[in-house]
């Protein structure tokens, strides 16, 4: 069956319509997008009709919007540190931390502040910008949230941008790492609606929404994307995609995992992705999420660089950097480095912090007048 059949119905592709870009068409490509020319209203129709696009017509789509708002030869970096390992009470089908699942992995206590910061500095001096702290908790205790926010001070203080995950947030809790100078905060939606009750009965939909939204209230940027391969069906990727790109702002990151099968997990043995189709998914992310940084995330070790190449091409801009993720192999860094000499990529630089970036618009605005 081809992914025309797959994913498309009886409906007007969405780039024959009279509208389709025109929203993008005014841009400069290289000045950000204002968020009053993205879309939120994305129909289940539309997203199907990329998704069934031709291939070589949906790349060619992609790689114009990515144009259109990234330098095209930049990556952004990151590097993900495990600071609490196992041990960890949900139920997520895909992942080897569940305390219900007899996956050999060895349980870890939250690290130390001075070791984490010693793995951010390595990270730093290895070309990372970002670090991105992940624990396995459902919900962080009040005395385990101070010493995540003292990570985040100290981190950030090596002049890197930081990034956390550890669980839902109430509100309270969001302010307060907003007000340790976290800058994003990931928490996936990992897929459909839909389908999400058959990987995960211990927390709701909802529940991921709701964290979200106090994450976003706080100020911070939203990191937010999902996983595929998990045994969903093509119209689950749709429903995922439309999920957040019709979320009130687009997620500043989004992350596209591919399942890594750990043995033990329920999910081990699921029939693998078709690599096309985890291009096409990376593509569509692009079209509806312009101003996102799409990030290659799990599942990398899996992927040929053929693979990879045609992701780079579809829109992806972000990758993890280093030999681990929390607890699965990631591409060891000569290869990366390896591969974006042959691609010709560069690694994005840093962001100015928000005192430099004020003082330089201060300054331009002196030369103006």
């Amino acid at each position: 069956m081809t992914a025309a059949r797959r994913y498309s119905q009886p409906v007007m592709l969405v780039a024959d319509s009279p509208n389709f870009f025109a929203q993008e068409q005014h841009m400069n490509p290289d000045t950000p997008a204002h968020s009053a020319s993205l879309r939120h209203d994305w129909s289940q129709e539309e997203v199907q009709a990329l998704f069934g696009m031709p291939f070589n017509d949906l790349l060619f789509k992609a790689h114009q919007v990515h144009r259109q708002h990234f330098p095209p030869n930049q990556v952004q970096v990151s590097t993900l540190c495990s600071i609490k390992t196992g041990a960890c009470p949900e139920d997520c089908a895909y992942c080897p931390q569940s305390v219900r699942f007899d996956t050999g992995l060895e349980r870890e206590a939250l690290l130390a502040v001075e070791e984490v910061v010693e793995q951010a500095r390595t990270a730093r001096d290895r070309g990372a910008t970002r670090f991105c702290m992940g624990a396995a908790y459902r919900s962080p205790k009040a005395k385990q949230l101070e010493v995540i926010c003292e990570m985040v001070r100290q981190v950030k203080a090596l002049g890197m941008e930081t990034c956390a995950t550890v669980g839902m947030l109430s509100a309270e809790q969001a302010a307060q790492l907003r007000d340790s100078g976290l800058d994003y905060y990931n928490h996936n939606l990992d897929t459909s609606p839909e389908y999400y009750g058959e990987i995960i009965t211990t927390r709701t939909y909802q529940d991921r929404l709701d964290t979200l939204e106090y994450v976003r209230a706080a100020g911070m940027k939203v990191c937010c994307g999902g996983i595929i391969g998990m045994g969903e069906e093509a119209v689950d990727r749709v429903r995922l995609l439309q999920t957040l790109a019709n979320l009130p702002a687009h997620p500043e990151s989004v992350p596209i995992n591919q399942l890594v099968q750990v043995p033990g997990t329920p999910l081990f043995g699921t029939a693998p992705l078709d690599s096309l189709d985890f291009v096409r998914t990376i593509a569509v992310a692009r079209i509806l999420m312009p101003c996102s940084h799409v990030r290659l995330s799990a599942g990398r070790t899996e992927m040929s660089d053929e693979t990879q190449a045609l992701a780079f091409f579809a829109g992806a801009n972000s990758i993890f950097y280093g030999d681990r993720l929390l607890t699965t192999d990631n591409p060891d860094q000569d290869h990366d480095r390896q591969l974006f000499a042959r691609l010709g990529i560069e690694a994005e630089p840093a962001a100015a912090p928000v005192a430099e970036t004020a003082a330089t618009d201060r300054m331009a605005a002196d030369a103006r007048s």
